[in-house]
């Protein structure tokens, strides 16, 4: 990478700090988590470059080397293929985007010398285990959809490129389809609800990843070695029925949530029983993460129409 500044700050034509941004391309601009960095940089003065599907396809090397055509420092990828439950039966499709369009990506970086920071999930992991989930876990995915994402992660520590590899789980905004949105509308509609109680894992506000996702680029990305692995959530843990819960009591509190079990719904894709994330490391390098009960009620103060 060539000499840049991280910090956000802008050019000063004298007397002032100077300071050169640098050029960041957001891929994915138009999803869930690429709006929360595009309001981010926004509220920062930061300029960004956005490239959405299909003047990005991941699947296609000429798209992917033409995005990259112009001179880049730090190439964000907020664009995946997220059905997890239609990748059972798209998983070559899921892998084309995710996997071997992820390592294309990755191999272009290297090329031209800038910073991939890439989104990962939880569900790369098995969801055996009972204690926080390392960096350095075997994995071993139980789905299409995290056998798709293992493959990216594994391209992109054989491409030689910098990079962050930013493990993530729950994801949730004001906007989009996810979870919150979904049981607040339920909950508003419906006297009662049943949510699946043996499933547990961090929930993570799509700002909240941002903001912290733009604070280790800020503070490591101008290494020139940098090849970094962190999990980036909310602080704090929990089932998706007390997810649910706190959401229905803040949106509907005449709403009842019930516990049920993952068996007894029928979905396509195995979901981790247990997928909590060992946020340590970030929290070394960025400090406490906000708890996820505080993320949450900022966001449901601001939910969007569905």
């Amino acid at each position: 990478m060539p000499p840049v500044d991280l910090s956000g700050g802008q050019p000063s034509a004298g007397g002032g700090r100077s300071q050169t941004l640098p050029a960041i391309l957001l891929i994915g601009a138009d999803g869930m988590l690429g709006r929360a960095f595009r309001e981010l940089f926004h509220a920062e003065e930061i300029p960004f470059r956005a490239a959405n599907f299909p003047e990005i396809d991941l699947a296609s090397d000429a798209s992917v080397a033409q995005a990259l055509a112009d001179p880049v420092d730090v190439v964000i990828n907020c664009a995946a293929f997220t059905d997890v439950d239609g990748a059972e039966t798209r998983e070559a499709e899921a892998t084309a985007v995710n996997g071997v369009g992820v390592g294309r990506l990755a191999r272009l970086c290297s090329a031209r010398g800038a910073l991939l920071v890439h989104f990962s999930t939880d569900y790369v992991f098995s969801g055996e285990a009972s204690s926080p989930y390392p960096i350095d876990a075997a994995r071993a995915p139980v789905n299409a959809y995290g056998r798709s994402k293992a493959v990216g992660e594994a391209l992109i520590e054989e491409s030689g490129s910098r990079y962050l590899l930013l493990r993530t789980s729950w994801l949730y905004a004001p906007w989009a389809k996810n979870f919150v949105r979904t049981i607040a509308e339920l909950a508003r509609k419906r006297d009662r609800l049943r949510v699946v109680e043996d499933q547990r894992g961090r929930p993570t506000s799509a700002e909240h990843l941002a903001r912290v996702s733009w604070a280790l680029i800020r503070q490591l990305g101008a290494g020139e070695g940098v090849r970094r692995t962190f999990h980036v959530t909310d602080g704090g843990a929990c089932s998706w029925f007390e997810f649910a819960t706190v959401i229905a009591a803040a949106v509907a509190p005449g709403c009842q949530v019930e516990p049920c079990l993952a068996v007894e719904f029928s979905r396509p894709a195995r979901r981790p029983a247990y997928s909590v994330l060992d946020i340590g490391d970030t929290e070394a390098v960025i400090g406490p993460m906000r708890p996820w009960r505080e993320n949450l009620a900022s966001v449901l103060c601001r939910l969007e129409p569905t």
